[in-house]
């Protein structure tokens, strides 16, 4: 694109193991996702290597050439790169950073955090991935701050498959619960696991909860290895996830909060009847596709599973409520992708209303 000021974005904390916060960024903000403009990620090889870049490399950059722009869509911009105000742009996962400072480990404590309140407090312009994320940024962003929705369109990342799941049978006392998601606090799978032992006390004595995601921080999954049902995979290839998936009865998540849980849509292409907390996170992302219950309160949780597994048609039911569901948040998506290629295509032009 002639004239166009550079556009960096920020790979840094791109790795090995490609868990939600990677796949947005590689999703979301790559060469392909962001074209016709011309943009240029920048990574990193190794945990030292990253914080040098974010901290000193991608500042520097900014400072070379005053036109260029830095797209942060992972870790929050260093307290450097907030010097240079409205060329840079990051984009919002949650806020737990701040609201749950005790689901946090030390890196996020002492190197994320930080960085985080003082890039919300400082910087002018962000962009976030949902409603309920940009809601809850207005109570520590500056009073003037523009927040544009840039919300993932959801793929079947895992080639999932809902063919026979209508006519699927279930067998007696069996139930077969999935999770998907790293094992830390702040998912708080804990409470399912007490969900699923109140289902094995309810009459289903032989379900399962499968629990597919990398071991984070925390006592957790030693605790979860304990737990009768419970199988913990850990981090798994696209194949064996989705077999998995497809051979589950329901996807469930009891996370204390997420700023939108990508994982729940994705569950829908499988046909899988989706089980999330009663939160506004939730409820926008589900609307009416959803099973929303207490974490908290496990044996009215397993109650109410146990209720909608009576029903004849439910799975049929939830198959389709998935499918519908996953074509309005598309929509949602698609005109929030030409929204934001609208505004960097005006941003990176010079526009004085946005720079």
């Amino acid at each position: 694109m002639s004239g166009q000021a550079p556009i960096y974005i920020d790979h840094t904390h791109c790795g090995r193991h490609v868990t939600g916060l990677e796949r947005i960024t590689l999703e979301l903000f790559s060469r392909e996702a962001l074209a016709p403009l011309d943009v240029t990620p920048v990574g990193s090889s190794g945990v030292a290597d990253m914080i040098y870049r974010q901290c000193l490399v991608l500042p520097a950059r900014l400072a070379l050439d005053k036109r260029a722009i830095l797209l942060c869509p992972g870790f929050p911009p260093s307290p450097l790169a907030t010097l240079f105000g409205a060329r840079v742009l990051p984009y919002i996962h949650d806020t737990f950073l701040i609201t749950r400072r005790g689901d946090l480990n030390p890196r996020a404590k002492l190197y994320m955090a930080p960085a985080f309140r003082l890039a919300l407090k400082r910087l002018p312009n962000f962009l976030a991935n949902s409603q309920t994320t940009r809601d809850d940024m207005r109570r520590f962003c500056r009073a003037d701050a523009r927040i544009e929705l840039y919300r993932p369109g959801v793929r079947n990342v895992f080639g999932l498959s809902a063919a026979g799941r209508a006519e699927r049978a279930g067998a007696p006392g069996a139930l077969r619960l999935v999770a998907l998601g790293t094992i830390e606090p702040r998912k708080n799978l804990m409470a399912a696991a007490a969900i699923l032992a109140a289902l094995r006390a309810e009459g289903y004595p032989d379900a399962t909860l499968d629990i597919v995601g990398r071991t984070g921080w925390g006592a957790d999954a030693e605790q979860l290895a304990l737990a009768p049902g419970v199988v913990m995979h850990g981090y798994q290839s696209v194949e064996r996830v989705r077999e998995i998936a497809e051979s589950a009865d329901m996807l469930i998540s009891t996370s204390h909060d997420e700023g939108l849980g990508l994982p729940l849509l994705e569950a829908q292409y499988a046909g899988l009847a989706v089980i999330a907390p009663e939160k506004p996170v939730f409820r926008e992302v589900l609307g009416s596709s959803g099973v929303f219950l207490d974490p908290a309160d496990a044996g009215a949780s397993a109650r109410k599973i146990a209720a909608l597994v009576q029903q004849p048609d439910w799975r049929a039911q939830y198959a389709a409520l998935g499918a519908a569901n996953i074509e309005r948040w598309l929509g949602l998506a698609a005109g929030d992708h030409a929204a934001l290629a609208q505004w960097l295509a005006q941003k990176s032009g010079g526009d004085p209303r946005l720079c």
